[in-house]
């Protein structure tokens, strides 16, 4: 006789356990990331409460940890949409940074312009920036069957290199010393903040984002036809539901997203195109889509928490020595441990004796 585990596939997946995985994914990442500051001989419980005083203890760090949630929310709103299909646009941060690139070349070219026509200007170019860049693997994915998860992370690559080839060569500002980066944008071509802090306009961009998310995913027909293609192609195909027409105006709007979050960058904190506008805004708002299960009013409060990390982890490097690549592992685990338990959500363990 031997006991044997099975994976047996659940019939409706655990409600219970997919609100709780999320809860333990955290959990089970600050254990991690304890063992790791045991090992390097820093007390986890101090560097924890460093970090959570640093992100949320004073209003500079709140409101810094609000300028960083920001593009969090706005890629993460665009990658979950994308999500609920079932298309999986792991391309949110080559489309940040074409939008940031669009939304920069119209602030350049039109420098006399007033604030009510150049803002409007930029965010119409940031969300056509990224919906174009986006739009890239859905027609290889629409029209001939590429894997989207390749392309568009391939796509990241090229968006940025050409970010950095604009900014060192032909929109390099003369005035800037040496400096990567293109000249100052005029005062008009900036977001408006919010009193003395770094907070703009665009967490309202985000908020808007997430409404009209919900209301579409849940209101209306193409929401409808989002959330059939997502729990059953093949259904949705015999439905007369058009696949084709979908994955183009989903990674659209994705795409579109994360552009738009690059243009709040550029106009909203940095007021130039430079190198390395965003650390990673991109690829952590996967790990945001995925812990909020793809619900738009839960990636407003992830985002949140996950800006807190970043935050967090810049005070370590300042206060305790600790690279601020800290925060990094504990957003990386806890991913890990949200695709662990997402086999726990769907299937049910089952222990049997066999002879």
């Amino acid at each position: 006789m031997k006991l044997t585990l099975r994976l047996e596939r659940r019939l409706t997946p655990s409600r219970a356990l997919g609100f709780l995985i999320p809860v333990f994914s955290i959990v089970l990442a600050l254990c991690f990331g304890a063992v790791l500051l045991a090992a390097v001989g820093k007390n986890p419980g101090v560097v924890y409460q460093k970090m959570f005083s640093g992100a949320f203890g004073s209003r500079f760090g709140l409101t810094e940890t609000v300028v960083k949630a920001i593009p969090l929310m706005l890629s993460g709103l665009g990658v979950a949409v994308a999500f609920r299909m079932l298309l999986w646009n792991i391309g949110a941060e080559g489309q940040l940074q074409i939008g940031a690139f669009a939304a920069a070349g119209v602030a350049l070219a039109f420098p006399q312009a007033p604030a009510v026509v150049i803002i409007p200007a930029m965010m119409l170019a940031g969300f056509l920036g990224g919906a174009l860049w986006a739009s890239i693997p859905a027609a290889l994915k629409a029209k001939l069957q590429v894997n989207e998860i390749i392309t568009s992370l391939m796509l990241n690559y090229v968006a940025i290199y050409w970010v950095e080839y604009l900014v060192y060569g032909p929109w390099r500002n003369p005035k800037g010393y040496g400096f990567p980066g293109t000249a100052p944008f005029s005062p008009a071509a900036e977001l408006p903040r919010l009193g003395t802090s770094r907070v703009h306009l665009g967490l309202l961009f985000g908020l808007v984002a997430a409404l009209c998310l919900y209301f579409i995913l849940r209101r209306t027909k193409w929401g409808y036809e989002i959330r059939v293609i997502g729990e059953n192609p093949t259904a949705a195909r015999y439905a007369g539901i058009s696949l084709t027409r979908n994955i183009l105006m989903v990674m659209a709007l994705s795409g579109g997203l994360a552009g738009l979050a690059g243009m709040s960058e550029v106009s909203g904190i940095i007021h130039a195109l430079q190198r390395g506008i965003s650390p990673g805004y991109g690829y952590t708002a996967i790990i945001v889509a995925w812990l909020a299960k793809l619900n738009p009013w839960a990636i407003v409060v992830v985002s949140f928490l996950f800006a807190g990390l970043l935050v967090g982890g810049d005070q370590l490097q300042i206060s305790m020595g600790l690279p601020a690549a800290m925060s990094n592992i504990l957003q990386g685990a806890v991913l890990f441990f949200i695709l662990g338990g997402e086999i726990l959500v769907r299937n049910r363990i089952s222990l049997t004796w066999e002879k």
